[in-house]
């Protein structure tokens, strides 16, 4: 009993909330949608021989967590408040959505000379529409679940990369498109919700 009310109060203490925490992971996962790069994985797979997931994995994490401290204050720098920001990142995950709901691409840089770490852990992985989904997380949820929920999708990460080629054949091409296509919805809905959350800010 003792043991749950100090599990409680630490949890209290260092804001962590595990809805927080899921209903981030579930952002990021949709966002960096390692599932439906799978595919360019591949490709890069056969064109370098050999992929490093961990370096990857580690690499995108860094950048990811780094630019979540820094980020505000770069946006302080060039005069932008975290709430246009935030509007500006619904608008990214809007078309991300699009992106994978429609089947279409807008745009995604694939080449690149060392696949490890460019273009997979950036930008594939921690891209322009990760980081702007980090920092307008950030307006709404507590950094600590961000973080957390960081790790969480690294790991899910690394793993997807190590058994990509499995995935590829277990799922498919159609599996594929179907996972991709669920996260789309759901990435387009959180869209909608953020930017609703944060456009009264800018008229205040």
């Amino acid at each position: 009993m003792k043991l749950n009310t100090f599990a409680a109060y630490y949890c209290q203490i260092m804001n962590l909330d595990f809805r927080e925490v899921l209903t981030v992971s579930m952002v990021l996962f949709a966002v960096i949608d390692i599932v439906g790069t799978i595919p360019i994985v591949v490709d890069l797979r056969a064109k370098h021989g050999h992929i490093d997931s961990g370096k990857a994995s580690i690499v995108a994490g860094t950048i990811m967590i780094v630019f979540l401290f820094i980020g505000k204050e770069l946006l302080k720098l060039i005069g932008i408040d975290v709430h246009s920001f935030a509007v500006a990142g619904s608008l990214v995950l809007f078309f991300l959505a699009l992106e994978m709901i429609l089947g279409i691409r807008i745009y995604r840089d694939e080449d690149a000379q060392t696949a490890s770490i460019i273009p997979l852990a950036f930008p594939l992985i921690a891209g322009a529409g990760t980081m702007t989904t980090l920092l307008s997380l950030r307006s709404q949820f507590y950094i600590e679940n961000i973080i957390i929920a960081i790790i969480i999708n690294i790991i899910l990460v690394y793993f997807v990369l190590k058994s990509s080629a499995k995935i590829e054949k277990i799922l498919g091409q159609n599996g594929l498109g179907v996972v991709r296509k669920t996260f789309g919805v759901v990435l387009l809905a959180i869209a909608v919700k953020l930017f609703a959350s944060n456009v009264k800010g800018l008229f205040v």
